[in-house]
């Protein structure tokens, strides 16, 4: 028997055990809930970044669907869209991959113009343009 094989048995098991304690149960659905939440929060914020962002989603709601079948079910239709718009856009033309970087280039400046990353940037090399500044206060 694998190594694989053997860890999801002896998984299975302990998960076993807890399911027969109730205040251990829920204890650990929250602390799963907990940490799934937050991993898809962060995997949401960082989708329009370079990087993982959508891994980091898939990630998060793979942690939630190990206890909760909400999360199972979300996950396979997140995933079944995903799959379909990336396929949709690697059959584009040119024209519409430039856009897509385009758009997506404009998301992240304005997102770091925001929370006022560029102003920080630019005050790091002397550079003090108000234009650069977020509206929101931050950064400064």
């Amino acid at each position: 028997m694998s190594r694989l094989a053997d860890a999801k048995r002896r998984w299975g098991r302990w998960r076993d055990g807890l399911r027969e304690r109730p205040t251990y149960d829920l204890t650990y659905r929250i602390v799963v809930g907990v940490v799934g939440l937050a991993v898809l929060g962060l995997g949401i914020l960082a989708i329009p970044y370079p990087g993982p962002g959508w891994a980091i989603v898939f990630l998060g709601l793979g942690i939630l669907a190990t206890e909760f079948e909400w999360a199972h079910r979300l996950l396979r239709f997140t995933k079944e869209r995903y799959d379909r718009v990336m396929e949709w856009f690697s059959a584009q033309g040119l024209w519409v991959k430039v856009l897509g970087v385009v758009l997506t280039s404009a998301v992240v400046v304005a997102t770091l113009w925001l929370f006022g990353a560029l102003s920080f940037v630019a005050g790091l090399f002397g550079l003090e343009w108000p234009w650069l500044k977020s509206p929101l206060g931050l950064g400064s």
